[in-house]
């Protein structure tokens, strides 16, 4: 992945973003500090600055994983490499594994730059550190969840670039039942991500997100190792 550009301008462009919704939050806070002393239960450091980059890096998430994850498993067939895979001494299991926790090794540098730039505040301020990693939590499993996502779909073509726009879609579909699911008894609020990482964002690690984040992330893998499974069989 880093022996090609993507991967850098991804990295270049998501610090990019953070780093100016870093400094407009402290710039905001500044602004307020005074203010918020003088209030009771008024929100502190982690609540202004450091939450508003764990969402906005769920936005950025869902925008370029379908860039990350296009190539998986669709590059290789391009390349004609897939039949190379196939009978080697490994199971598809190994293959998407292997796929898999490569995505989520680089997912976790994006999430080391937004802990690092969160951590750097306690050169002058305190934090909620149980806030903090609650937020960085949700933000690891629900990157789990999109590149689990994005892994199936790049299994299921041979041109990366349709791979990415089919995974973009899923993603914008994803936004939009998030959009919809305005009551929390809905079906729609049930099976919507983006609502089950709101609740991370408010710093509740519940069980029943940890459960539907593992799930959904193990039941895409599973998909894709039966459709590799599948093609197998065939060939």
């Amino acid at each position: 992945m880093f022996a090609s550009p993507l991967a850098w301008v991804v990295l270049a462009f998501m610090q990019f973003v953070l780093a100016l919704i870093f400094l407009k939050q402290i710039d905001g806070f500044l602004q307020v500090q005074a203010q918020l002393a003088r209030t009771p239960n008024a929100p502190g450091l982690t609540e202004i600055v450091v939450v508003p980059m764990f969402s906005v890096g769920s936005m950025l998430l869902l925008m370029s994983t379908p860039l990350l994850t296009m190539r998986l498993i669709s590059e290789e067939r391009r390349n004609q490499t897939m039949a190379l895979l196939m009978s080697a001494p490994i199971s598809m299991t190994q293959i998407i594994i292997g796929k898999f926790v490569a995505m989520i090794v680089f997912l976790a540098l994006i999430n080391l730059l937004i802990l690092v730039m969160a951590l750097s505040l306690l050169a002058g301020g305190i934090l909620d550190l149980g806030l903090l990693f609650a937020n960085l939590i949700g933000l690891t499993l629900l990157g789990c969840s999109f590149a689990a996502i994005g892994l199936f779909i790049s299994c299921l073509t041979a041109h990366p670039v349709v791979a990415a726009i089919l995974s973009l879609a899923v993603f914008l579909a994803l936004w939009i039942i998030n959009a919809a699911a305005t009551d929390p008894q809905s079906s729609l609020h049930l099976i919507s991500l983006l609502k089950r990482f709101e609740g991370f964002l408010n710093g509740t690690v519940a069980t029943t997100d940890l459960v539907f984040f593992a799930l959904l992330t193990t039941t895409f893998l599973i998909l894709s190792i039966r459709r590799l499974d599948s093609e197998r069989l065939h060939a």
